[in-house]
């Protein structure tokens, strides 16, 4: 299958003649090609995400929507028996605990009809609740960090404390990171007389990538541009250059270059190795860039789907997923629908509200 133009192995050196490639140019190449692939899998990632979004939506929204619609009907069942004198004392608690029970999360969905029946039957409204919740969660992570969230004299809900607390907790275990990284980076001058010359060769990869951004910047400049349509199109390789030199993503730039035809582009062949070597410093921090932001994107995907701890969002794990969400649906909506039965019968109806005291 041949490679669209702007894959980053059209950037790499190509042998010459009978001439092998040199070792600067074949790890050179070999970046190109991890790149390619990072950036695939990135691809693949968001598609797999759209992917599964729209299969739930049609598989899973259809089943939560009749099992609301069963949620509710319950709960006004219980409500109405709740109204007369039909019910013992216990009986009527446990149909009040069952009912405030199914309010709540209909109420959690946005349904503001549950939330005032939930408020009618229960000693405290799902405002107290929600505030004792936030009030548990503030004590769990102050004793976690070992001081007081700073919130301002805020009312934070349990959601954002825990973000409060979990960025809280980020910060210190990013300062730690950093004070390790540092003794490290001591413990490496004082042990690797090397370090000086790997430094000055990150120095000149800087150097190198903010020549190439300055090149493009000088040569994209729309104001320069009298043609209307030429000055759009350079406005707009501007703004990816820009975007691209912020991101330190040394192959967007080259291919900009090579869109913009500012560069012969035969003269990759014929670079010195100490500028490939350069090269190759940028293009092994991008690789690592991609590396951290398919990790990212894999946890988001993990999170966003409900995926087990330690299960990598794929196309049968998310398959997998989906059909249990399905099951347990369609089991839940069963039980509901039972349930219906029982509540709707008044005999049946006390030994259903017995067998859950």
């Amino acid at each position: 299958m041949s490679r669209p133009p702007s894959d980053a192995t059209a950037l790499r050196v190509l042998p010459s003649g009978e001439q092998p490639l040199s070792a600067a140019a074949r790890a050179y190449n070999l970046q190109l090609a991890r790149i390619d692939k990072l950036r695939t899998q990135l691809a693949e990632l968001d598609a797999l995400g759209q992917q599964h979004r729209l299969a739930l939506h049609e598989a899973v929204a259809p089943l939560r929507l009749q099992v609301a619609q069963r949620r509710r009907e319950l709960a006004l069942a219980l409500d109405a028996h709740l109204q007369g004198k039909l019910l013992s004392q216990g009986q009527a608690a446990v149909a009040r605990e069952v009912l405030c029970r199914l309010a709540r999360t209909l109420a959690e969905e946005g349904d503001d009809a549950m939330r005032k029946l939930h408020d009618r039957h229960s000693p405290r409204t799902l405002a107290q609740l929600r505030q004792d919740h936030a009030d548990a969660m503030r004590q769990r992570l102050e004793a976690v960090l070992g001081e007081p969230l700073a919130d301002d004299g805020q009312d934070l809900s349990a959601e954002q404390l825990v973000r409060a607390g979990m960025e809280r907790l980020r910060r210190s275990q990013q300062e730690a990171q950093d004070r390790r990284r540092d003794a490290a980076q001591a413990r490496k001058v004082r042990k690797q007389p090397g370090l000086a010359r790997r430094e000055a060769e990150q120095h000149g990869a800087d150097t190198l990538l903010r020549r190439l951004f300055r090149q493009l910047a000088s040569a994209l400049h729309p104001d320069r541009e009298i043609d209307p349509a030429a000055r759009l199109r350079k406005t707009a390789l501007m703004s990816e250059a820009n975007a691209a030199y912020e991101k330190r993503d040394l192959v967007t730039l080259l291919q900009i270059q090579s869109r913009a035809e500012l560069a012969d582009p035969e003269a990759v062949h014929r670079l010195p190795d100490e500028r490939l070597a350069a090269l190759t410093l940028l293009l092994k921090a991008q690789v690592a860039e991609l590396e951290r932001e398919r990790a990212a994107r894999q946890g988001s995907l993990a999170a966003e789907f409900d995926l087990p701890e330690g299960i990598s969002p794929n196309a049968n794990s998310l398959l997998q997923q989906r059909i249990d969400q399905v099951r347990a649906l369609e089991s839940e909506l069963s039980g509901l629908s039972h349930d219906l039965d029982e509540v709707g019968d008044e005999r049946r109806l006390k030994r259903w509200l017995n067998a859950r005291r």
